[in-house]
């Protein structure tokens, strides 16, 4: 184990960075605020050639550190700084202890291992005096558990650039093997809109809740629908109805309606004729007014698997490439980069649980994976 690694990982471990959203009373100060100051002296720290602040969200920027290297080409990771809640963890989640051969904390896996790596090597090759051999750029990126605004943000930052990587890592625990897909998704709310009248006269008002249940069959329908095209490389869209809220009383005639629904978007699918299909099925379906308000949207993320560095990384580590079932950054970069990953040590069974914790030897292996990537010597 690099001591270097281990010491950055308990340093950004000790660091919350509860996404706002999750934070709770144990969370302290929620946000990345303390986490980005800790990123940018560490890159000033290891002398790096530029450090930028990207405002993404009030008092929430990315940090980018850029070293140029021999090559202008540029190898890109992109790791989220923010973590989720930590209100019932069972476990100090700040406090980086290490025991059993493994490092407990929230985000130790989810994915401040992955920051820690790329830290502790640039130190040790700084510390031997070589310029290295590729341009790279580590940009620590806000939101990823909630709104994904710093991926955004960060694909908006390297397009105005006019950069295009050679390569591109998004951090993520995929026990060291190559993620190349993951669904995107529409979530949305739909509000039917009816009349309250005295349930004693229910003629004299409009039924929201009953209108609502036609628009769940055809909800219903199209998932079905989805299930009986060809699939694609990352299978089969879905659609779910999520949440649903109406009424006022059992005397009442509801007047209005409201469910949440989660549209999975797979590759060959774009996400605004997805969102504009179901704001159509629901208007058609729905014998009474129908809003439909946007809640997050994400495009499916697909590199061919069959890319030569795709199976460079797969061949590192003797595993194959793989789709993941849930979503990360990933979703903003599109053809950003010639290839993009989602790579990362340890497991997401250990991510957003009471216990986080990753494998030193789990960092081992991605930090052998680093060296080899950046042309760097152990």
């Amino acid at each position: 184990m690099n001591d270097a690694i281990l010491t950055w990982l308990q340093r950004l471990v000790q660091t919350p960075s509860v996404t706002p959203n999750h934070a709770g009373p144990k969370a302290f100060t929620p946000g990345e605020g303390a986490m980005a100051t800790v990123v940018a002296r560490a890159f000033q720290s290891l002398e790096a050639d530029e450090i930028i602040y990207d405002p993404v969200l009030p008092k929430r920027d990315n940090v980018y550190g850029i070293w140029y290297g021999e090559s202008p080409e540029v190898l890109l990771l992109d790791v989220h700084m923010d973590t989720v809640g930590v209100e019932q963890m069972t476990i100090d989640p700040f406090a980086g202890e290490i025991r059993d051969g493994r490092m407990y904390g929230r985000g130790a896996v989810d994915t401040k291992a992955s920051l820690a790596i790329a830290l502790g090597l640039l130190e040790s090759h700084i510390a031997s005096g070589k310029k290295l051999p590729y341009t790279i750029m580590i940009a620590a990126s806000v939101d990823e558990e909630e709104g994904g605004f710093g991926a955004a943000a960060l694909a908006r930052w390297i397009k105005q650039r006019q950069w295009r990587p050679l390569q591109m890592i998004v951090a993520e625990p995929t026990e060291c093997r190559p993620v190349y897909g993951h669904k995107g998704l529409v979530r949305q709310f739909i509000t039917v809109h009816g009349e309250a009248a005295h349930t004693a006269q229910p003629h004299l008002g409009k039924n929201a809740i009953s209108a609502m249940a036609q628009v769940i069959l055809a909800l219903d329908a199209e998932h079905q629908r989805l299930q009986q095209l060809p699939a694609t490389g990352l299978g089969h869209g879905t659609l779910t109805v999520s949440l649903i809220e109406g009424g006022r009383g059992l005397n009442i005639v509801p007047d209005a309606c409201q469910i949440g629904i989660d549209r999975r978007v797979i590759d060959g699918e774009v996400v605004d004729d997805v969102a504009a299909a179901i704001i159509a099925l629901v208007e058609a379906a729905s014998p009474l007014p129908v809003t439909v308000t946007p809640a997050t949207y994400g495009d499916a993320f697909y590199q061919d698997p069959t890319h030569p560095w795709v199976q460079a990384v797969a061949d590192f580590h003797h595993t194959s490439a793989t789709s993941a079932p849930y979503g990360t950054n990933a979703y903003a970069y599109g053809d950003l980069a010639d290839c993009c990953v989602v790579y990362g040590p340890g497991s997401i069974a250990q991510a957003h649980t009471a216990d986080e914790w990753i494998a030193l030897s789990e960092i081992d292996r991605a930090a052998d994976f680093y060296r080899h990537w950046w042309g760097l010597h152990a």
